[in-house]
């Protein structure tokens, strides 16, 4: 994973040089550099676009929603398949090559999950360890770690990231191994860029050069609250405005059906929109344009202060930063057009049908914003702040880490954010305040909006299970039998083959439980689906019959007529098919005799029809026979022991087991007897119907201590 994710930056960066050689090449013709500023990503969105819906459909997107879907326990088809490996890194590297602002990160974590996937099978032929579930989960979680580690060179954050991102529950056996992976992947992934010259040695992929013995004055900490709080709104505002651009794209009218039948042109409309917008002789300049995503970081976290500079002569090694000094606009103009343009781009930027990610735009996003804070910090105060009779200056680079670090905490709900910071900038001496941000950022995006993924998942129907939230008083007072399906499909001892196949036809569930029988309804086990459908097409099936009649070495021809007549030298005798007396023929090479026996080929027609069917009604009338016989349970794989519930199990403890166990249903028993059964279907939508059935509830009981209190009156009055 760090050899794909390397050349995947090799590749986008060469791209990126091209684009910009390009642009520079045609200065002075501002019609053609504009044509090739708008073409250039245009076609490299268009083909990934159009890659990706033609490979594999499934690639398009994040990818961690899906993941986290999938290692809750259900089965999304083609996701970890080598198509979707393919599609995803060609048009990732696409994608990221054409300037747009779309991030890695998320595809990422789904790549490293589908060469866990592919590797596991691989495994497989050689140790049955790796076709266990549980095992299967483990090397996926693992990973979603590497994918994080290798994308940035980021070790720690990137097995903390995992864990917040895709589990709910975290096994701590696959601590050490997510570690290991990560380690070796985002080691390998920096001494590639060694080996390649980009780096003099293995050093932090956006370094910084702040002071160690005074990084801030604890005078700023209340800015960077004010950082953490204003990126927490901020966060949750770019979750709903990303939610809201797909759920329009979603609704039925003329416009998105017409999108949707042809899906190149909003891609097309989308980047031909952004790449106008950043245009640098255009609008561009004013909002820093013709800045690449990694310049913009490398920018945004330098030492310099630009209100300082601004006006006055450029300092030597200022390098990418003289883009956002204009000769006739204000630094803090340029910075907040930067964040407003970004803003509204990024969010439907990662709407398009490629793959792409939001962790990095919304990363750069929050840079611009604490260095907006930063600047204007240091317009506040221009000596610095004195302390201990020395002065030392506001860094305004150090107040873009923490913005950076608390607009993806917000907009993820995450925390290691703070720690991806802190390795990416290869230093820690702003951990505590970026520490006070991301979690203030968290406390206020959580109560506002979900997560990012979350968002996606609800918009995209995902059979997920939503956490109940902190303080849903409804996890305590509504139970299983609130909410169970009480008209359960099972099987029984008695249970005939025709039932069976009704059964099988009627619904689509992939388990069935088993009872004593229809009047007791206790619980014995469960069967899966196609365990009951390999029984019932084994019990209908032709070998069966033919052993059952004992010929099974015979035709179906045999199996219709009992040949008993011999001829002089002791050959088999046929009926003859051309015969109209029915008389009998010695058997030829073919079995049946093709030669006329005096009478016309149309007498041989219908005598072959009225066999055949002969046939087929001994067929039906023998499968109409077994069908009626009852089940032969010694030849079906019965699980024993189904997760079972009471029927006064709390929502909290149901929701609890579903999301730690990985549950699809369980069953719900009262002394052993069968009562109802609860699924994902009903736990998932609980949240949003539990309000209703409190209020049920609360009728019910204040009803019920209302007759109660009329009672206690008559019996006084009596």
């Amino acid at each position: 994973m760090a050899l794909v994710s390397w050349s995947m930056d090799y590749a986008s960066a060469k791209s990126l040089q091209a684009y910009k050689w390009v642009h520079a090449e045609l200065k002075g013709n501002v019609a053609l550099q504009y044509l090739a500023w708008i073409t250039y990503p245009v076609i490299l969105i268009t083909f990934s676009s159009v890659f990706c819906n033609l490979v594999a459909p499934q690639s398009i997107g994040s990818g961690i929603p899906e993941l986290k879907t999938i290692l809750r326990g259900v089965v999304l088809k083609e996701y970890l398949t080598l198509k979707a490996f393919i599609a995803k890194v060609i048009g990732l590297t696409a994608a990221l090559g054409s300037g747009m602002p779309l991030g890695k990160e998320g595809p990422f974590v789904h790549i490293a999950s589908i060469c866990a996937a592919v590797l596991s099978k691989i495994m497989s032929i050689f140790t049955g360890v790796y076709e266990n579930s549980y095992s299967y989960t483990d090397i996926l979680t693992v990973g979603c770690a590497v994918g994080v580690g290798c994308c940035f060179g980021t070790p720690l954050g990137g097995v903390l990231f995992s864990i917040e991102v895709t589990s709910t529950y975290f096994a701590v056996r696959n601590y050490w191994r997510g570690y290991f992976a990560a380690t070796f992947s985002a080691f390998i992934f920096r001494v590639l860029s060694v080996w390649n010259k980009d780096a003099v040695t293995i050093t932090a992929l956006f370094r910084t050069n702040f002071r160690m013995d005074f990084p801030f004055d604890l005078q700023e900490l209340p800015a960077f609250a004010i950082i953490g709080i204003s990126c927490g709104f901020l966060g949750a505002f770019f979750v709903y405005l990303n939610r809201q651009v797909v759920l329009v794209m979603r609704r039925q009218t003329k416009l998105t059906r017409f999108l949707t039948k042809h899906r190149l042109i909003y891609p097309f409309v989308v980047t031909l929109v952004i790449a106008t917008f950043t245009f640098p002789p255009g609008f561009g300049q004013f909002m820093a344009g013709e800045l690449m995503p990694r310049e913009c970081i490398n920018s945004l976290f330098d030492n310099f202060t630009w209100t300082k500079i601004e006006g006055s002569v450029n300092p030597p090694g200022l390098g990418h930063s003289t883009v956002w000094l204009h000769p006739h606009v204000s630094v803090f103009l340029i910075l907040l057009l930067f964040f407003i343009m970004k803003f509204w781009m990024s969010a439907v930027s990662t709407t398009m049908p490629i793959p792409s990610g939001a962790f990095m735009p919304v990363f750069i996003l929050g840079a611009a914003f604490g260095r907006l804070v930063g600047e204007i910090m240091a317009t506040l105060f221009p000596n610095g702040i004195l302390f201990d009779g020395i002065i030392y200056r506001i860094l305004p680079g150090g107040y873009a880490v923490i913005g950076a670090a608390a607009m993806t905490g917000a907009v993820t709900h995450t925390v290691s954010t703070a720690v991806i910071c802190f390795e990416l900038t290869g230093q820690i001496s702003h951990i505590l305040p970026m520490m006070v941000a991301v979690i203030l950022a968290n406390m206020v995006a959580q109560g506002l909006q979900p997560s990012l993924y979350d968002s996606i998942i609800q918009v995209k129907k995902l059979p997920y299970l939503p956490e109940l939230g902190f303080g849903h008083i409804s996890k305590y007072n509504i139970f299983v039998e609130d909410i169970m399906v009480r008209k359960v499909k099972f099987l029984s001892p008695q249970s005939t083959y025709r039932e069976l196949t009704h059964l099988l036809q009627s619904t689509s569930l992939k388990t069935f439980p088993l009872v004593d029988s229809k009047e007791s309804m206790i619980l014995l086990g469960s069967i899966e689906r196609f365990e009951l459908q390999a029984a019932c097409d084994w019990w209908l099936s032709a070998e069966r019959r033919v052993f059952n009649q004992g010929q099974g070495s015979k035709n179906m021809w045999d199996t219709s007529f009992t040949l008993k007549d011999r001829g002089e030298n002791g050959e088999k005798l046929i009926p003859c098919l051309t015969s109209p007396k029915g008389n009998m023929c010695k058997e030829n090479s073919n079995r049946l005799r093709t030669e006329p026996c005096g009478t016309p080929n149309s007498t041989l027609i219908f005598t072959s029809y009225y066999i055949i069917v002969h046939w087929l009604l001994q067929i039906k009338a023998w499968e109409e026979v077994e069908l009626v016989k009852p089940i032969n349970l010694e030849q079906i794989r019965v699980d024993p022991s189904p997760f079972q519930l009471v029927e006064r199990t709390s929502l909290h403890k149901t929701h609890t087991l579903f999301s730690l166990l990985g549950l699809s249903h369980a069953y719900v028993t009262s002394i052993g007897k069968l009562v109802g059964v609860v699924a994902l279907k009903e736990v998932r939508l609980i949240k949003s119907i539990s309000k209703e059935i409190s209020l049920l509830k609360g009728i019910q009981t204040h009803s019920g201590s209302t007759m109660e209190r009329r009672e206690d009156r008559h019996k006084k009055c009596r």
